[in-house]
């Protein structure tokens, strides 16, 4: 099934708790990823940061707004456990247990309402505070995700135009920066347009040269993918240079052929 949002966990949440004993977050979220009857990849879902189980975040969410409205209480750090006033509204056999409920408790109204700057806030819980099914993190995450990707978009869309010397020499530049080489100008090379025999460009992992990458850059279009010939082409050139390692790179993608061939050719040790 699909990840519950943090207000449907509220409920099975607080029945959780019904046992009067403490609880840590860990436990809780195992119980109810089993009470949602969550697969494994579901469970093991990430935020856009990738730093917290999307799902984790949710659980302690919900657990953070019963305890602000006083259904949970904290009798120490990182436990948590049901109060008078949650056992109340379990009596009441609630069918969910919302936004909108949590806002019968004054300590529940303080904590959403928004400071008087801001305006964004105060619009979102006045008007429909039950409509909201991510936690701030998630927002936050989202965002930034969406901002990357545009970035990235922006960022391509411009690499896209420039010479495609330049594009070689910033692929040499990048794998210098990544680690691989010591700097550009001791370890990485772009070489010479005519007669490259097939490589864009050159970086030595040591100071000898012994151990050497061999790279090939397109700029494309984003409509033109590389295809099996272009791969075919550079493991030949990497072959006649008896090299072992060689990185292909593209402002494009690379077409299933290509894929497919990359997977069947063999392995060599260096």
């Amino acid at each position: 099934m699909p990840i519950p949002d943090f207000k449907t966990v509220m409920l099975p949440l607080l029945e959780h708790t019904a046992d009067g004993q403490d609880h840590s977050l860990p436990e809780t979220e195992d119980h109810l990823a089993q009470f949602f009857k969550l697969a494994e990849e579901e469970r093991d879902e990430m935020l856009s940061s990738g730093k917290q189980s999307r799902f984790g975040n949710r659980v302690g969410w919900a657990k953070q707004h019963m305890l602000k409205a006083g259904l949970l209480e904290s009798p120490q750090r990182a436990v948590f456990r049901i109060s008078d006033r949650g056992k109340a509204v379990l009596q009441q056999k609630p069918e969910r247990i919302n936004m909108a409920f949590l806002k019968q408790y004054p300590e529940y109204l303080e904590f959403i309402r928004p400071s008087n700057n801001d305006t964004d806030t105060k619009a979102t819980t006045d008007e429909e505070p039950d409509t909201i099914d991510k936690s701030p993190k998630e927002i936050l995450d989202d965002a930034y995700l969406r901002l990357r990707k545009a970035l990235q978009r922006d960022l391509l869309e411009k690499i896209r135009l420039s010479h495609w010397r330049f594009f070689e020499r910033l692929v040499v530049e990048l794998l210098v920066k990544m680690g691989y080489g010591g700097s550009v100008k001791d370890a990485g090379q772009v070489t010479q347009p005519t007669n490259d025999g097939g490589i864009d460009g050159v970086i030595n992992e040591d100071k000898l040269g012994l151990d050497v990458i061999y790279l090939q850059a397109k700029l494309y279009a984003a409509d033109n993918k590389v295809g099996r010939p272009d791969i075919q082409s550079f493991v030949g050139a990497l072959e006649e240079k008896r090299a072992v390692k060689g990185v292909f790179i593209t402002t494009s993608s690379f077409a299933s052929t290509a894929r497919e061939y990359v997977k069947n050719i063999s392995k060599r040790s260096s």
